[in-house]
């Protein structure tokens, strides 16, 4: 079975299917743009609501999978666009024919540059054919090529993470892990920049005799990080002719100013443009809860809305990875000895606590946090007592109510204050500052 591709039978069959692949490729391109424009918002709203509660690992593999859904978008809506325009030019053909110059009776100096530079129209259709197969195929292609990107700056987090940062590194011995990290980490990083400039340049490094052999060993290795192996027949036979060299070089220019056009916006002062965070003089929209559009979250602290009409403030923190670390700088007994904050899988269940030492421990990790996390009108400290609880948008976090009966009425700004331990002082910092109006009823 395997060697049914020597089979003349089997290149028939072959022969066939590229000449009718043009039915097959908009049909692919119909319901993938269909579905790519579908999952979009979601997935972007997704990515926003991941960054916003500092879910890294979520973020990570959402933008690369918002990024790939944008390059398919484009490369195939471009196919499709092509595509119609190859089918117009089939039905004109079949109408018209070639191109007949004499017909045109046009100047022998404007014939002969026609001639030269149009062409038959047979080509003009060939040219269609050519674009539109080498287009639909490389769609595909770049998305490996981005999942490479994301692989390999993966794997320069882990070598970080497990070898060089002495809180995570899985050597106890630090001289070890330094000897071996270190190594590690210059080898991939020189490594991925060689791979990229073997890449732009279409392969100089392996047309060089002796750099060949040097370059050899780190191919075969970012050859299994990137997953090569998968699309390396694409590559080469997109490098092994001279119009799919173009065409992949061309898309290059193309993808940068996009990202550049779309980055592009009109700024109306020098001063406040682009994400500005709450302060004394800056009210974000992020941190009131009435102000949320449908795919907008709160940035880290939310209060009901900017003018307060009732006697009381609802508060409310995001839960974010640091938390944790927060709780546990102040009391280490919780730290556990096994840290699954990350990805996880709910579908194996290792866990073995009891119920009552589980709420026990939650109990004394709401006292840690309370005493950490303090409230602050003006300059005046108000009694909290903060919660688990949900936002109106299903954001996880901490909640609590101040009671505002003796403020005066006015502007005012609610401080959330954090104690932390620096060099074994504890001080006490701002975590967050959000202005409100308080008009009573």
């Amino acid at each position: 079975m395997s060697q049914d591709y020597n089979n003349p039978a089997f290149k028939k069959l072959l022969q066939k299917l590229q000449e009718e692949s043009w039915q097959l490729e908009l049909l692919i391109s119909g319901f993938a743009i269909f579905g790519l424009f579908t999952a979009f918002p979601h997935i972007s709203v997704a990515a926003k609501a991941a960054e916003n509660d500092e879910k890294i690992y979520s973020f990570i593999i959402l933008i690369v999978v918002l990024v790939s859904c944008a390059i398919l978008i484009f490369n195939l809506m471009l196919h499709v666009v092509l595509r119609g325009v190859w089918i117009g030019a089939l039905g004109l053909r079949y109408v018209s024919g070639d191109i007949d110059y004499e017909e045109l009776n046009y100047s022998e100096k404007f014939t002969k540059y026609l001639k030269k530079k149009v062409g038959s129209f047979d080509r003009y259709i060939a040219k269609l054919e050519n674009y539109c197969s080498i287009i639909f195929a490389i769609s595909f292609l770049l998305i490996f090529y981005v999942l490479a990107f994301t692989f390999t700056i993966i794997c320069i987090v882990l070598i970080a993470r497990l070898l060089l940062d002495n809180d995570t590194s899985i050597i106890s011995n630090e001289t070890l892990s330094l000897w071996i990290g270190v190594p590690l980490m210059i080898f991939i990083v020189i490594g991925m920049f060689l791979t990229f400039f073997d890449f732009l340049t279409l392969g100089w490094l392996k047309k060089k005799k002796w750099i060949s052999k040097i370059y050899f060993p780190i191919y075969w290795v970012f050859s299994k990080i990137t997953l090569a192996f998968l699309y390396r027949p694409l590559v080469y036979n997109f490098l092994d002719n001279k119009f799919g060299r173009r065409i992949s070089m061309a898309l290059v220019p193309i993808y940068i100013l996009i990202l550049v056009g779309t980055s592009l916006g009109y700024k109306t002062s020098n001063y406040f443009n682009g994400d500005l965070s709450s302060s004394s003089i800056i009210a974000s929209n992020g941190n009131y809860e009435n102000m949320l559009g449908e795919d907008d979250f709160i940035d880290d602290v939310a209060i009901d809305s900017r003018v307060i009409t009732n006697n009381h403030l609802k508060v409310f923190m995001v839960l974010s990875d640091n938390f944790d670390d927060y709780v546990f700088s102040f009391n280490e007994g919780l730290k556990p000895e096994k840290d699954i904050r990350g990805l996880d899988s709910d579908a194996i269940i290792m866990n073995t606590m009891s119920w009552g030492k589980r709420d026990s421990l939650r109990r004394a990790y709401m006292k840690t946090l309370n005493e950490i996390f303090t409230i602050r009108i003006d300059s005046v400290d108000y009694m909290s007592e903060f919660i688990v609880s949900k936002s109106l948008k299903e954001q996880k976090g901490f909640e609590t109510y101040i009671g505002l009966k003796n403020l005066t009425e006015g502007k005012h700004l609610l401080k959330v204050m954090r104690k932390r331990i620096r060099k074994k002082d504890t001080q006490n910092r701002r975590y967050k500052t959000i202005p409100f109006w308080y008009y009573p009823n």
